[in-house]
């Protein structure tokens, strides 16, 4: 009985090899797995996040140029025509009506994200007493499905 207690203490002091751990190699392709399917994900969620990103902008930007033009209106009594556009706000218009008070609220006339220009349009097609904001969206066409308007 005596020999049989010694041999346990022995083995049991030793660790087995499940007991033991992993190894450096093992640890190395566990890591190297995950990295593959952390990387195929970002690849397939990526674009969508991105031009998400650029939606959320646009809503920003219209925030933005509202209040521009809420100041232009301040100044000059009336927002400016749909041919003046953002124009109005870079350079002084020469054209009907003309502000007697004017201020450059912009540097130049703005682009969305996807490197189009804002349109403009005053009246709005839906609230006529507001400026509406329009942004061509991703295909940069006027008219289509992606169009993105302020009055929205």
């Amino acid at each position: 009985m005596r020999i049989r207690t010694e041999q346990t203490k022995q083995s049991s002091s030793r660790p087995s090899r499940l007991a033991a751990g992993f190894t450096l190699l093992e640890m190395v392709i566990v890591l190297g797995i995950i990295a593959l399917l952390l990387g195929g994900a970002v690849a397939v969620v990526g674009p969508k996040i991105l031009n998400s990103a650029k939606y959320t902008k646009v809503d920003g930007d219209f925030q933005g140029y509202k209040s521009a033009f809420m100041t232009y209106r301040n100044m000059s009594g009336y927002y400016p025509t749909t041919q003046q556009g953002f124009k109005a706000l870079v350079d002084k218009p020469s054209s009907p009506p003309v502000p007697r008070r004017w201020n450059r609220l912009l540097d130049s006339v703005p682009l969305d994200p996807w490197g189009n220009e804002y349109g403009y349009r005053y009246p709005g097609s839906k609230d006529p007493n507001e400026p509406e904001f329009i942004s061509l969206g991703p295909d940069g066409q006027e008219n289509t499905d992606d169009d993105i308007s302020s009055q929205d």
